[in-house]
Formats: C-alpha cells, structure tokens, sequence
C-alpha cells in the first residue's frame, strides 16, 4: 500500500505553491483581515484558472477531473500560504454535497458554475454544535423560511446546501427572500455571514439518507481540512525556525538555547504525525476505503491538534515580537482557530473517532 504522491500530483503541488506565493502574499492576506475585501478575487481567480480548485469535480461537470489525491496538495499549499479564498465552503462541502447526493439536473446545473468561479457556494451540513439557528428553518416543500448563522462565505455566495431535519435543501441565494448580515470573526480572512429566508424557493437535494450523505460529506472535509491544516503548521515551524537562526540574544542564536530547541522538535513531532493522518486520510477518500470514517477523523483531530499548538508555540518562540500586528504569527493563530471550528471541535471528532473505533472491534 503506497500512500506517497505521484510524481505528476507532486507538480501540481509545486506549480500551486509557486502561484501562491506570489499572489496569497502577506499584503495580500491582510486586505482580506482588513475587511478591504471578503476574499481574495486574483488568489481564487489563479486557482480556478490553474483546474486547481475544482481538481475533484468531474471533466463532466465543467472541473479539471483529476482527484481527491490532487485536492488534498491543493488544499495544503492553500493551508501553507493562507488563502483567503472560499475554497473550503465552496469546494469542500457544496460541490462536494452536489457530487454525493445531488439529481443529475443539479449537478448540470450548479457545478460548472462552481468550477468555473461564476458562484460561490456554502454548506451547512454539521451539527448545533456547529451551526447555530437563531429561528428555525421551516420548509414547506417549495419556500423556506427563518435563518441560518455562521455560514462560511455567506455574504458572497449564490448558492446554499443546507440541512433542515432529515433533508438536504438545494437554495439560491440570488431569489427573492433573502436578507444577510456579516458576522465579525476571530478571522475575517474567512468570513462568516448569517443568511435569513422569507418565502425563498428551495429544492430537496437529491433523495436518500440525508444523515448519511451529510457525514460522508463532512468526512471528506475532514481530509482536505487536514492537509490545509498540516500545510499552515509546516510553515509556522517554518517561519519559526527562520526567526530562530536569525535572532540573537546573549551573543548567539536563539535557536540554540536547548528550550527552544525542545519546542521546535515537539511542533515538528506533532506535525508529522498529522501528516500520517492526513495521509491515511487522502488514500481511504480517494479509494472509497471504508476506513474513511475513522480515517477522516484521527486526521481531524491530529491536524487540528497540531495545527493550534504550532500557531501558539510560534508566537512564544518569537518572543515579544510574536504578539505584534507586524509579524504573520497571529494570522497563523487565527486561522487554525478558524479551520478547528469550522465543521465540528476537536472534541467533537474525537468523540466520533472513538464511536468509530469501538464499532470496528465489535
């Protein structure tokens, strides 16, 4: 069983970390904190252009047709590079829901449209753990009413999938009806919106198990958040290591005081092992292994672990300076904060994993 990348995915992946860093800058990333903008138009644009985001929707349906396996590189140079572009809300879950559980007419429909960056789309598919409903959502088979908070990209998206009791539910955000307001975040870079329904059309979503769908769904999540998650922690032991050989306290390198040196190598140590994970995680989604439940979720809660304990570690190992709005070390915090909230806490898929382990022993 080889779960490395292939010379081709490797290329991909060094062609998009080239983009990347020329265009999800530092300068770049901040006007999206700054609130100058909700995302980064040129970043998404380059992704889009390249087949980069859309490398797991079908040839069929207006994507590149390559795989779960390109995806997850994608992913991690946009986690490395920290894109603030909709890639987690609008590939990750919608198109991904689309691909799972839509009819063929909506998947014609909706997922050129995606590809080709003409919408944005979001999901909320998690549980009220995750996404909170100020006034229930009320669905009468053709409108819907009442409102969903804490949609990732929802001020800018077209098209929501949203899960309402036991059903997926197919909304255009364009209809009549519909009322949003920003929500502030610990990282604006990634925007939430709260979006409220009066009398708005809505379609079902396929048909089937909704439940079933939603996890598969949130799985497969799971996995590309993990490689997003695994990329910004390689560079913020990256960056940390840097600052370490260059600055000097006492007439040498901090980086070879023995205490710092211990840090490095427990962010390094942990890094790995999520990178295992992830591993484990992109072979059993690109293979439909049914592994994946327990797959996706010792990635989640490995890369989530990992990904906030460098981000803090970094900030110490930068001393003083690390707590400056000037140094990056705080958009690394921000966004690990942001990507172990996003589909369900560290908690929360800690908990499935151990569901999920003591169903495969019984």
């Amino acid at each position: 069983m080889n779960f490395d990348f292939s010379d081709d995915q490797r290329l991909l992946q060094e062609e998009v970390r080239k983009m990347l860093a020329a265009t999800s800058t530092s300068a770049e990333v901040r006007k999206t904190l700054a609130g100058e903008a909700p995302y980064s138009a040129a970043v998404w644009r380059q992704l889009l252009d390249m087949g980069a985001a859309a490398a797991a929707i079908p040839e069929a349906y207006g994507g590149a047709g390559l795989g779960y396996l390109e995806l997850c590189l994608v992913a991690e140079e946009a986690g490395r590079h920290l894109a603030p572009v909709p890639l987690a809300s609008s590939i990750y879950l919608a198109a991904e829901a689309l691909l799972q559980g839509g009819s063929e007419a909506q998947k014609q429909h909706w997922l050129p449209r995606i590809a080709k960056g003409e919408i944005i789309a979001t999901a909320a598919l998690g549980s009220a753990e995750t996404y909170l409903t100020p006034a229930p959502l009320s669905f009468d088979g053709r409108t819907l009413n009442g409102s969903v908070s804490a949609l990732p990209d929802g001020s800018v998206a077209g098209l929501a999938i949203l899960r309402h009791d036991d059903e997926l539910l197919l909304v255009d955000l364009a209809a009549a009806g519909v009322s949003r307001r920003a929500l502030p975040s610990l990282d604006p870079t990634r925007p939430y919106a709260e979006i409220s329904f009066a009398a708005t059309p809505a379609q079902r979503l396929g048909a089937g198990n909704c439940a079933a769908l939603a996890q598969r769904v949130l799985d497969a999540a799971a996995v590309l958040l993990a490689f997003e998650q695994v990329g910004g922690a390689a560079r913020t032991l990256d960056m940390s290591r840097d600052y370490a050989l260059e600055r000097k306290a006492f007439g040498r390198q901090i980086g070879g005081f023995q205490a710092l040196k211990h840090k490095m190598a427990d962010i390094y140590t942990r890094n790995e092992m999520a990178r295992v994970h992830a591993y484990y995680g992109a072979w059993a989604l690109s293979s439909q292994a049914p592994e994946l439940p327990v797959a996706a979720a010792a990635a989640r809660v490995a890369a989530t672990t990992a990904y906030n304990y460098a981000a803090e570690e970094a900030i110490e190992i930068h001393g003083g300076i690390g707590y400056t709005w000037e140094m990056d070390c705080h958009l690394h915090l921000r966004r690990a904060r942001y990507l172990g909230q996003l589909i369900g806490s560290v908690h929360a898929w800690r908990a499935r994993l151990g569901d999920e382990l003591v169903k495969g022993a019984a």
